[in-house]
């Protein structure tokens, strides 16, 4: 096994559990409430894992098989952002922005050439766009309905100007749709001088050219930072409209 991929054994065993229990002690020290999400998360993420990896190398071998596999990751990124969002019944609707901010970025890297229409390049890619489109909508969907509840007034100040509802939503909720975006942004502006991200680390690990690495992580991070704005863009819009929402009481 050379000298550059990660070894599988006791040492990595003995490694992961190390920093569970560092994440948890952190957890319970500082009574954050994330202790025990902490280990959940790590034994959720430890035995997906383990399936996911014996099951996409049966899934790769065929496009219909991959395209399949894609869509499920799509569907449990909408359920899952729904959960985040609202418990009203609207938060079916999360999944609108998740496939407004997939679709282009597949397209264009597909059409492209820049990523193979093979399984083992389709699968990685589609699961990393998916995985940033869905937390860029939770986190837009949340900030903008706290906002739209913490700041009732406004919004009915400019209902009672005559300004409809959608604009008048707008006003109170625009700012949040640029603090969700965030996170891409800053790891965009500092990749190579701050982290070095998970498919540069990927490639490098499998002995890839630092080149190739190089380009796989640009895609990557502006897909990445494309799909999230989509996603964030539509997310607000839905909000604004009524279209997600949360059954709250509003504030006098």
């Amino acid at each position: 096994m050379g000298g550059s991929t990660v070894v599988v054994g006791w040492g990595l065993a003995a490694a992961l559990l190390a920093l569970v229990v560092v994440a948890a002690v952190a957890g319970f020290a500082g009574r954050i409430g994330t202790g025990r999400a902490s280990v959940v998360a790590a034994l959720r993420a430890t035995v997906q894992l383990a399936v996911v990896s014996s099951v996409i190398l049966a899934v790769v071998r065929y496009l219909w098989a991959t395209a399949l596999f894609v869509l499920l990751m799509f569907a449990i990124a909408a359920w899952t952002s729904a959960r985040r969002i609202t418990k009203d019944r609207s938060g079916s609707t999360a999944a609108l922005p998740i496939a407004a901010g997939v679709a282009p970025v597949l397209a264009v890297v597909l059409a492209s050439g820049s990523v193979p229409l093979t399984g083992i390049a389709l699968v990685p890619i589609a699961g990393i766009v998916i995985g940033g489109a869905m937390t860029a909508t939770s986190q837009a969907g949340r900030r903008a309905l706290d906002q739209l509840h913490g700041r009732w007034g406004e919004y009915e100040a400019a209902l009672s100007l005559g300004i409809t509802v959608r604009d008048s939503a707008m006003l109170v909720i625009r700012p949040s749709a640029a603090d969700a975006l965030v996170p891409p942004l800053d790891q965009t502006r500092t990749v190579g001088l701050v982290t070095l991200p998970g498919a540069f680390v990927g490639v490098l690990i499998g002995s890839g050219d630092p080149v190739q690495a190089g380009a796989a992580q640009l895609l990557v991070l502006i897909g990445l930072l494309a799909a999230e704005s989509v996603a964030v863009l539509t997310t607000v819009e839905l909000v604004a409209r009524g279209r997600l929402r949360r059954e709250i009481t509003p504030r006098t």
